[in-house]
């Protein structure tokens, strides 16, 4: 079994599991978010649903530490912005509704996996 950590709160053993989390900052909205997270060297999906022309953050929350991370898939119908090294904000285009996609790349070592990751990551915009 591989250890797998869900976004922002959960550290689970055993087989992936989504589980739905809200995360919220001043200038961001909360915004629903359901992601597994595997370990550093795999790739991983998340799904986010906000409203039209709102923003929410997303929080790269591996097992380990984040050493570095960029954007590897810019939004068609939003934008997404670096906040630091281990957080991302995505921002909803407003008046849009539908369907976005982005990818962030990131590389971290944790206790028992080091490696690069691609998180891909579903919107809807409602």
């Amino acid at each position: 079994m591989g250890l797998y950590k869900v976004a922002a709160l959960a550290l689970m053993v055993g087989a992936p599991s989504l589980v739905s989390v809200s995360s919220a900052r001043a200038a961001a909205s909360d915004c629903s978010m359901s992601v597994t997270l595997a370990d550093w060297g795999e790739n991983s999906t998340g799904y986010i649903d906000l409203t039209s022309g709102q923003s929410c953050l997303f929080p790269i929350r591996m097992h380990g530490t984040v050493s570095n991370s960029a954007i590897s898939q810019k939004p068609a119908h939003g934008k997404l912005k670096r906040l630091n090294t281990s957080t991302f904000e995505y921002s909803a285009k407003a008046r849009y509704k539908g369907s976005d996609t982005f990818a962030i790349k990131a590389t971290g070592q944790g206790p028992t996996a080091s490696g690069t990751s691609i998180i891909t990551v579903y919107a809807t915009i409602k």
